[in-house]
């Protein structure tokens, strides 16, 4: 039987495929606050990089990927997140397993902090299990109203796993709570959001807009409106203070 795949191993890895250019774009292109904690370190390795070696170790355990998470690395963080959500949609993977996936993702939010780590996993591993198994979507709302903006951001990125399935309820109400939230990468994801149910029910997205365009901030708005016609873009900007 082949040994467990370790943490050690993943961030060993990791740590072979970094180059000092790499880092130093990286270390520009990612702030402190927005794109990295402000205590993260950064490696210099590419992100398709990353999701390559988290394909590879796409069985690694709950437990190790807890000890992933640990790590002020940015990437070892974003490989760990991307190791859940594979494993979360991975066909082979049990209800028990997705399960303890969640329940980590849920436990170590505080290590989940930036808009990447967000963007790469709230959806197949939050999104995903509330959708298969059928669960209650108070997690969401409970999500929504915390005072850490990613955490509010992990709310509403886990709707397109629902968006997708053609499920449009749980991106409106989340919405209504967050349309004047004060933090633009939680303005910009409720944008972004709302641009992917106008794909499905257009009419509601303006019934929307109608209601709140006038008050939401310019970052949601402009992403919102990103896919409608120009006439109806120029409307809704015209109705912004």
């Amino acid at each position: 039987m082949p040994a467990e795949r370790s943490a050690e191993q993943f961030a060993g890895r990791l740590t072979e495929l970094a180059t000092p250019e790499r880092q130093a774009q990286l270390h520009r292109a990612l702030q402190p606050g927005r794109g990295r904690a402000e205590e993260d370190l950064v490696l210099g390795v590419r992100m398709g990089s990353v999701f390559t070696l988290a394909k590879e170790f796409i069985d690694l355990v709950p437990r190790e990927i807890d000890r992933l998470l640990d790590s002020p690395v940015h990437e070892v963080r974003v490989g760990a997140v991307s190791i859940m959500g594979k494993q979360a949609l991975h066909k082979k993977t049990g209800q028990e397993r997705r399960r303890e996936l969640y329940e980590l993702y849920l436990r170590r939010t505080d290590a989940i902090n930036t808009w990447d780590l967000v963007d790469v996993s709230a959806h197949q591993v939050i999104g995903a299990y509330l959708h298969d198994f059928g669960e209650p979507r108070t997690v969401l709302r409970e999500l929504a109203a915390s005072p850490r903006w990613w955490e509010r951001r992990i709310a509403m990125f886990a709707t397109l796993y629902l968006l997708r399935k053609g499920e449009l309820d749980d991106t409106y109400e989340l919405a209504e709570l967050l349309v004047h939230d004060p933090h633009d990468l939680v303005q910009k994801v409720v944008g972004g959001m709302l641009r992917e149910a106008g794909k499905h029910d257009r009419d509601r997205l303006l019934a929307f807009l109608d209601r709140h365009a006038a008050t939401a901030p310019r970052p949601l708005l402009r992403d919102a409106i990103e896919h409608l016609d120009k006439e109806l873009r120029a409307h809704y900007l015209g109705l912004a203070r």
